[in-house]
């Protein structure tokens, strides 16, 4: 049986390169949102490792609420049909939003989060991923805080995953496509 680690043909970004690039995130975010009180709605289950990293960067009063959808089942490309899984809580109306997702690949899921919390009336919704892949968007996507741009590698650790695994890595690494052909 092999290790999580023997899975991997390479690390992206190792444990040291995610906690500065987030930090720098969190102190960037606090800066723009400062005298605010954003309300910041982490997309479950990738999303939640970098969401907790990124709020302990931050050093302004802020809320928390999470979503979860479904768009990929186990593949590894989205199917583009996006369900709601688990709604917010916390009322938006009137409020600043920032959605923290895990990576933003072809775009279609967070353009359906996008326009879902919209329809809250919030006063602004702002997009903060970890990863991007501007070469797979559907279409010109702003996403107005990244981590990481990266190509089109199916990419696992630090909450992302393959078929709920992997998710436990401390650091973003390349899975060998032998694992999911």
């Amino acid at each position: 049986m092999s290790t999580m680690h023997e899975d991997i043909t390479a690390v992206l970004f190792d444990e040291d390169q995610i906690k500065a690039r987030t930090r720098d995130l969190g102190h960037r975010i606090s800066k723009d949102y400062e005298g605010k009180v954003p309300v910041l709605i982490g997309i479950l289950k990738g999303g939640f490792m970098f969401m907790a990293d990124l709020i302990r960067s931050m050093d302004i009063p802020m809320e928390v609420d999470f979503m979860a959808i479904s768009s990929y089942g186990s593949g590894v490309t989205s199917s583009g049909a996006v369900k709601i899984r688990k709604d917010i809580d916390v009322n938006i109306e009137g409020r600043h939003v920032i959605v923290v997702e895990d990576i933003i690949d072809s775009g279609l899921s967070i353009r359906y989060i996008r326009d879902y919390l919209m329809r809250h009336k919030p006063s602004s919704v702002k997009v903060c991923a970890l990863l991007n892949k501007p070469k797979a968007h559907a279409k010109d996507l702003n996403i107005d805080y990244v981590g990481f741009d990266i190509g089109n590698e199916f990419v696992v650790g630090y909450g992302l995953d393959y078929d709920g695994l992997y998710r436990n890595l401390p650091y973003i690494g390349i899975l060998k496509e032998s694992i999911y052909t």
